[in-house]
């Protein structure tokens, strides 16, 4: 029997949901909460309380914290060490790392020539101020948030300066600014796992929201995409090498866009919108993985 650990959160619903189909596959599995876990450089071991992580044959990743930060980065160097200490992990803490932040996974889309909307990145305000009037409107995105916490919508009036002075002041020393779509009310996620596309869901956003987060009013709706949304995708995801990710899009009047590419996202969208079990399908290629391995 296959042991298998799931890093998440205790009471997380996505982690419960991966924890029980990976039961299902016929793998034993054991909680790991990865701000408990210490490492032994010099033993080349790495814990849990007492338990010891290389009895494991494989780590998945389904939550690294309750929200993105900074020290999420500090974690995945300890998944990598673990990964080092012969633990298989999916995804690769290597492949994570290039989507934890907001920069690196859009500077990666960018150099894909995948499309994304015109962004500018700067550390001097008045850099990020002329890119807010040029745009007309633009949304400031810290580097590490999820569901648009933290994000703010400037427009190219006199005030520009404040919000981007506050923005910055906020701790937010490199300035996302992206200019602000007309989007028709909704955006996508479309789920891959293992490279192969999955199914998507749409979000479509309450009236009069600027995003379509389930946090501003939002609600999953299921959505068939067009092959060539679902090629774009194909696209966008491959060079971060993910077992499982989401890709989010946006449909404009000049053609598609990329947002981003997630590394933990796609469960409870696939699961509202359709009642489809994307942990089970994650679950089977992780055990399909390992035999092949085996």
């Amino acid at each position: 029997m296959l042991n298998v650990g799931v890093v998440g959160l205790k009471d997380g619903w996505s982690t419960q949901q991966l924890l029980h189909a990976l039961e299902r596959h016929g793998a034993a599995v054991r909680m790991i909460d990865i701000g408990a876990t210490r490492l032994d450089l010099h033993a080349r071991r790495g814990y849990c309380g007492e338990f010891d992580l290389g009895e494991l044959d494989a780590l998945v990743v389904k939550k690294l914290g309750e929200s993105y930060c900074r020290e999420l980065g500090d974690r995945l160097a300890c998944l990598r060490m673990i990964e080092g200490f012969g633990v298989r992990v999916f995804s690769r803490p290597v492949s994570m790392r290039r989507v934890l932040d907001r920069l690196s996974c859009t500077v990666s889309l960018s150099l894909a020539d995948v499309p994304i909307p015109p962004t500018v990145i700067t550390e001097c305000a008045e850099e990020a101020v002329a890119a807010v009037r040029r745009f007309g409107k633009a949304v400031l995105k810290p580097l590490y948030s999820s569901k648009a916490r933290g994000m703010i919508v400037v427009d190219g009036a006199d005030h520009a300066r404040d919000a981007v002075v506050a923005f910055q002041t906020a701790g937010n020393g490199t300035i996302y600014v992206q200019k602000l779509l007309e989007l028709p009310g909704r955006d996508l996620g479309l789920v891959f796992c293992g490279g192969r596309f999955v199914k998507c869901y749409a979000r479509v956003g309450r009236s009069g929201s600027w995003n379509t987060t389930v946090h501003a009013g939002g609600r999953y709706e299921p959505h068939e995409p067009s092959d060539a949304l679902i090629a774009l995708a194909r696209r966008a995801q491959a060079p971060f090498d993910l077992d499982f990710t989401c890709v989010d899009i946006a449909e404009t009047a000049d053609g598609p866009v990329v947002f981003e590419v997630s590394a933990f996202g796609g469960f409870r969208g696939l699961w509202e919108a359709w009642s489809f079990d994307a942990a089970d399908v994650y679950a089977a290629h992780v055990i399909r993985s390992l035999s092949d391995d085996g």
